[in-house]
């Protein structure tokens, strides 16, 4: 019996945490490292209840240790500027259309290549490969819009498909719900996202982590 070629090894999934909107991160520090020490996360992006710099830039050097202590990227919502200040790893970029080109581009252009940018809020196949074209390090599908509302999970799922079919540039798909990490998983994310899935679930978020850690098909890096 002739023996079947190997299988090329596919990268472990990883997950992506997304904070609650933050006025001070005290009280979400503890929370924010246990969630960490439960799984092999990637990237942790704040999220801030204030569009005030000062307010964001004291989040994120409050939390940046914690993010450092388990090598998880810490990312920031929408404002290079507070990334750059606070020796953040990054920022994550929402928009439409041209104005998501033109706020990316300068993002890049600031951040890049010391430091991360990914793009999110793509609702259309022309936005997402028009964003895909730029310098981006991930594009995001399904992440919650500014009032919390988020995309049904067969769409996230057939844009994730459609997406690692065609680009080589990484996808992150946002799971509404712990159940929702499986299909995500199955459909080729190289990164699936939680948020409030995490951080209200009532058994706390490491058990909500590790239980979406085990999810994944691709197993586990660490």
């Amino acid at each position: 019996m002739s023996k079947k070629p190997a299988q090329p090894e596919l990268d472990p999934q990883r997950l992506y945490l997304i904070s609650p909107a933050l006025a001070e991160a005290e009280s979400f520090a503890p929370a924010l490292e246990a969630a960490l020490a439960a799984g092999d996360v990637a990237c942790a992006l704040l999220r801030f209840a204030s569009p005030d710099e000062g307010t964001a830039k004291k989040i994120v050097r409050a939390l940046l240790p914690v993010a450092q202590k388990y090598d998880a990227a810490l990312l920031v919502d929408g404002d290079p500027k507070v990334a750059v200040r606070t020796d953040a790893d990054g920022v994550h970029i929402r928009g439409q259309g041209d104005q998501l080109e033109e706020v990316l581009g300068d993002a890049i252009e600031t951040l890049k290549p010391d430091r991360i940018v990914g793009a999110g809020g793509v609702k259309t196949r022309h936005d997402s490969m028009t964003v895909g074209e730029l310098d981006v390090d991930y594009v995001m599908f399904g992440d919650p819009q500014p009032d919390g509302w988020t995309p049904p999970l067969e769409q996230v799922i057939e844009r994730v498909s459609w997406w690692t079919e065609i680009f080589t540039v990484p996808c992150v798909g946002f799971a509404t719900t712990l159940s929702d990490v499986r299909p995500i998983s199955e459909a080729g994310a190289d990164f699936v996202a939680l948020g409030d899935a995490v951080w209200n679930d009532a058994r706390g978020p490491a058990l909500a982590v590790a239980e979406a850690q085990a999810a994944l098909v691709r197993g586990d890096s660490r």
